[in-house]
């Protein structure tokens, strides 16, 4: 099967909380599977938002990221189907706070979530796996770093912006250097854009200067319809096709499957 070997592990991450990282891993999730991807998203954040974004309540979460990272379940046992076609999730639970106590200092406590994805690579079900991280440097991150092929950064087009995404980077060159050498910068998204604010040209400009072409061509705009979706239960693609903002996650999920195949190609 063509997903025993193209299966890629992207990490959405962003240690700065509202830069848009859950609504990224939702609408880029559904934008993957419109085009024909095969997708699995992974709610690694307490809060669970992307499962409730997705329309998954708390009485359908009857396995979770818990139970797998605490060693009670696999992660094939842990997956539930969306409302979208080609996406499915393994839901979160309030009790991935306390993972970090209670792994204490158990064996291979940051490869937990690497390890338990063995069963999905062995099993070639899906092309991606995306990681919805909660805003921290926690071990449910450093499991998440670990256990990716790259990290796709969600980042704001706010003053802050380049200040937080230097933090970010040091915690990704730290994974590299003790976890997982392997780590890749996947891209840079710009989230939140408005082209009303010129605050956004700039910083779009200063993060394209720094960072180059890792930086994507799509920017995803300032988008109530976007920020509408989750208390519907609903990615914005579902909520509202036309909508700036759900056009905009498909053509990221075109550009993101456009640079792993020339990743491939180069390889």
């Amino acid at each position: 099967m063509p997903g025993r070997t193209a299966l890629r592990v992207l990490v959405v991450a962003n240690q700065k909380g509202g830069v848009g990282k859950t609504t990224t891993a939702i609408n880029l999730g559904t934008a993957l599977a419109a085009v024909g991807e095969r997708v699995l998203l992974i709610d690694s954040d307490p809060q669970g938002n992307a499962s409730t974004g997705l329309g998954i309540g708390r009485a359908q979460r009857k396995t979770t990221l818990y139970d797998v990272l605490m060693g009670e379940k696999p992660l094939d046992q842990a997956i539930v189907p969306t409302a979208v076609p080609g996406l499915d999730l393994t839901p979160s639970d309030p009790d991935l706070s306390g993972v970090e106590l209670e792994l204490g200092h158990a064996p291979r406590r940051s490869y937990k979530l690497r390890d338990a994805l063995e069963v999905i690579r062995a099993a070639g079900d899906y092309t991606y796996v995306l990681i919805d991280c909660p805003p921290s440097l926690n071990l449910l991150t450093v499991n998440a770093m670990a256990a990716a092929d790259a990290v796709l950064v969600p980042l704001q087009c706010e003053f802050f912006a380049l200040e937080g995404l230097s933090q970010l980077m040091r915690t990704i060159d730290l994974v590299r250097g003790s976890l997982n050498p392997k780590l890749e910068i996947q891209g840079v998204v710009l989230t939140m854009y408005d082209r009303r604010n010129s605050l956004s040209e700039q910083v779009a400009r200063d993060v394209r200067g720094h960072f180059g072409e890792t930086v994507y061509q799509t920017v995803i705009p300032r988008n109530v319809r976007v920020s509408e979706a989750p208390s519907f239960g609903k990615p914005a693609l579902v909520y509202d096709l036309k909508c700036a903002g759900s056009q905009a996650y498909l053509k990221l999920a075109r550009e993101v499957v456009l640079r792993e195949r020339d990743r491939r190609a180069a390889a």
